[in-house]
């Protein structure tokens, strides 16, 4: 299939528009606004205009969803590295129904939603609690506090699949995967993610991650009982350096074993009914 994409993750980036506003830490140093500056656009003021792209761009993913039906094999859309879809900004009333529309249409996609603003989910989707079947949720947590702010309304949102982005990882964070339930706080117990990034920061400016941060993370997944399956996607550039894996932390031949895992959510394998 055409318009691959570097990230790891995912079969396909699809953005409605670019631009957005900075919310919390992981935001400091935003690849997307380095990468639209780098096009002459200024998009990343909160006041500031959207960039809505063209309707080329917007017919990619019904080629997708015809190539996926056609190979009888879902595929996997980030929907949208360079804005967040869920960003409550006046230029997007529009663009954002179009978009429903085009997931509604695309059965074949699965739609990775990544958001720092889950609190505005409820009130922006028109599914109600009978969301489609292809549409995974996902809210990004860097550190603690934003851990504890995002993930509890992530679960308590009716998406068949719930995933974490902890990426950049800035510190470490405890998932709450307490299942003896004694004493808050408990937001995970019982419910849980799905599935669970986890990246260091790649770029010039790049603040590190500790190796410990994820392999504690990989060990509250592997506790039993827990389904969230975890990926890791890069070490980021401080570390990258120092192990020679690539300036992004990439290269898993030059990580330690422990931390080659890459696992999908099993709903990323199933066809179409």
């Amino acid at each position: 299939m055409s318009t691959a994409t570097k990230i790891e993750w995912t079969d396909h980036t699809f953005n409605p528009w670019w631009g957005c506003s900075r919310v919390s830490s992981a935001c400091r140093f935003c690849y997307a606004d380095r990468d639209a500056r780098r096009y002459g656009h200024e998009l990343w003021r909160r006041h500031g205009p959207r960039r809505i792209l063209s309707e080329q761009n917007w017919e990619r993913p019904l080629k997708w969803n015809r190539d996926a039906e056609r190979a009888g094999v879902s595929e996997k859309v980030f929907c949208a590295s360079m804005a967040d879809v869920f960003e409550d900004h006046p230029d997007l009333g529009e663009p954002r129904k179009r978009l429903w529309g085009l997931v509604e249409g695309t059965p074949w996609l699965r739609w990775q939603l990544l958001t720092k603003r889950p609190e505005n989910v409820a009130g922006m989707v028109p599914w109600g609690k009978d969301w489609p079947s292809w549409v995974w949720l996902g809210v990004s947590a860097e550190n603690q506090r934003w851990a504890d702010t995002r993930i509890p309304v992530l679960l308590e949102l009716p998406a068949r699949t719930k995933f974490i982005s902890a990426e950049p990882l800035l510190g470490p964070i405890d998932l709450r995967f307490d299942h003896e339930c004694e004493g808050p706080p408990h937001w995970a117990c019982p419910p849980m993610a799905d599935w669970l990034i986890i990246g260091g920061e790649s770029g010039g400016r790049a603040r590190p991650m500790e190796i410990d941060w994820a392999r504690d993370l990989l060990a509250q997944c592997r506790k039993p009982v827990v389904s969230t399956v975890p990926f890791v996607k890069q070490l980021g550039a401080v570390l990258g350096r120092e192990l020679g894996a690539g300036p992004k932390g990439g290269d898993m031949g030059r990580w330690p074993d422990d931390l080659r895992i890459r696992e999908f959510p099993r709903e990323a394998g199933l066809l179409v009914p």
